[in-house]
């Protein structure tokens, strides 16, 4: 294995697209790349659960991004019916609490699926925090959250790249650290406000880097996901 084939394996794309076709496509043009496949609230919406199964076919690991965040008992019994789709990791807010994500880890470690908790969405900066009532930092925020999921059992968390490296020291080696608002040079950052490029992400301690905008949205998708490093 290429170490750019190494390194593809820690890409997550992101699948943001406005129909399965186009999902679908885009799965075609990346397979055999090695990298992972996200899909998210958008896709999940106009398709559900249904290509899941074709993207499996094509040799695909799946993150299914839903963040999930209800009362205990609603998110143990969705995980239950999303694990049996046949992804490999999901997700849930960390401020849902400590019992939400340890039921959520339960379910799915049950399933021999990885559970990772979302910290502070990479679209918002330290001023907007004040005005959904947290007071601090960015930062503290997301360290607070990442051990409390680590605490719940999780086995990592979404935060921003800027975080990576003081959650690695915080949370150990084997803490999984998924990392939107993956921008390489060469792309804009559109609404993402947190953001490092892949090999910066990397250097800082990132696991898996979720890349959408800069791969599906390129003339040639499969050209970009190998310019990322």
């Amino acid at each position: 294995m290429t170490v750019r084939q190494d390194f593809l394996k820690k890409v997550i794309v992101a699948l943001d697209v406005d129909s399965g076709e186009k999902a679908l496509e885009l799965a075609q043009v990346l397979q055999g790349s090695g990298c992972w496949l996200k899909v998210g609230l958008e896709l999940y919406a106009r398709t559900g659960l249904a290509l899941i199964a074709e993207f499996k076919q094509l040799g695909f690991n799946i993150f299914l991004d839903l963040k999930l965040h209800d009362i205990p008992t609603t998110v143990e019994k969705t995980l239950k019916i999303l694990v049996a789709s046949g992804v490999d990791m999901l997700n849930v807010h960390c401020s849902g609490g400590y019992e939400m994500m340890a039921r959520a880890a339960e379910v799915c470690h049950k399933a021999n699926k990885k559970i990772i908790g979302v910290t502070v969405l990479t679209s918002m900066g330290g001023d907007e925090l004040p005005t959904i009532g947290i007071q601090g930092d960015v930062e503290e925020q997301v360290v607070r959250l990442a051990k409390l999921a680590q605490k719940a059992g999780l086995d990592g968390v979404v935060a921003s790249p800027q975080e990576a490296g003081l959650l690695r020291r915080e949370c150990g080696a084997e803490f999984l650290l998924v990392t939107p608002g993956i921008r390489p040079a060469w792309s804009a950052k559109n609404d993402q406000v947190r953001v490092l490029t892949p090999a910066e992400a990397l250097a800082a301690g990132s696991s898996y880097l979720v890349v959408g905008r800069p791969v599906t949205q390129a003339d040639n998708p499969r050209e970009a996901l190998e310019r990322l490093f």
